[in-house]
């Protein structure tokens, strides 16, 4: 294409000196003719003189042809420009069009790689959810098979009597029983639960002897504190608030590093007010302020503490 430029600029340079040329010498022959008649040439001068011009007349003509064929050729290489462009610019749009067929086939690889990516998402989801509810399975199973082991009752080991001097054996003394705890047979966390229910319907007696099973069958259970406290909370709500006082000691004294003892301190000191030990309430409520002061019944405890001092 720079080759076509380059000619086609040639071409029209040659022909604009042929007109150029030819316009200049036209010019000098009519400023010389009026140059003869102000001088007064005659008349028959002047005519030769336009006689020798139109001899020259055969180098005009060559001229002349010289510039057609320059325009003819200029004509051509501006018809080749033309394909050359048209062809630019085919080669243009398919390059266009391959770049936008590429585009759309990145986009709908990229949708489904997308797609692909959610349903492996939703996947480990689900099978995340089935892996925590077998483990919540195996842990209600594991104290199933707990609470059925404790329930088996030991053999006692017989102790053998002394040997008497004639070879023979003394009586043979039998070792009293070990004392197991009561264990009704259920898991741990239906014990409780079952004990919670009473509690919550308000069935006082049956609440106390399901917390009271439940910590003698597990004594170790994490939830065992909770029991404890929740003897206390019952008496408490059976209006037998000395009992309960005692319930909350034993609450924290069994269970000091439970997450229980701020909430027993707090009812302890509610019970003991409600015993009319003032001094007393007081100083369970200074307690949790004292070893408890940013936990929510140490809030409580203030509060408390403010109705017991007005005077």
């Amino acid at each position: 294409m720079a080759r076509s430029f380059r000619s086609i600029q040639a071409t029209m340079t040659r022909l604009g000196r042929g007109i150029a040329v030819r316009t200049s010498s036209s010019r000098r022959a009519r400023e010389t003719a009026r140059m003869n008649m102000r001088r007064g040439v005659p008349v028959a001068a002047q005519a030769a003189l336009i006689l020798t011009a139109l001899a020259a007349g055969p180098v005009a003509a060559q001229e002349e042809h010289q510039i057609m064929a320059d325009i003819r050729i200029l004509q051509m290489q501006t018809q080749e420009l033309h394909v050359l462009v048209s062809g630019l610019a085919q080669a243009l749009a398919d390059v266009t069009s391959q770049v936008d067929e590429q585009a759309a086939m990145n986009r709908k690889a990229f949708a489904d790689s997308r797609l692909l990516v959610d349903t492996v998402a939703d996947g480990i989801r689900i099978l995340r959810e089935k892996v925590d509810d077998t483990n919540v399975r195996i842990s209600s199973f594991s104290q199933e098979v707990e609470a059925l082991r404790l329930s088996i009752p030991r053999m006692p080991m017989p102790v053998m009597g002394d040997t008497v001097e004639d070879g023979g054996e003394g009586p043979v003394a039998i070792a009293p029983p070990i004392a197991q705890p009561a264990n009704p047979g259920i898991s741990p966390q239906r014990l409780y639960e079952m004990a919670w229910a009473d509690y919550s319907t308000g069935q006082w007696s049956l609440a106390i002897t399901g917390f009271d099973t439940y910590i003698k069958t597990f004594p170790r259970s994490d939830l065992a504190d909770d029991a404890q406290f929740y003897i206390g909370e019952t008496l408490y709500n059976d209006g037998r608030f000395a009992d309960a006082v005692g319930a909350y000691d034993q609450a924290m004294g069994t269970y000091p590093t439970g997450d229980i003892v701020p909430e027993a301190q707090y009812k302890r000191g509610l019970a003991l007010d409600r015993l009319g030990d003032t001094e007393e309430a007081r100083q369970a409520f200074q307690t949790i302020v004292d070893e408890f002061p940013d936990s929510r019944m140490a809030a409580l405890a203030r509060q408390a503490l403010d109705r017991l001092n007005r005077p």
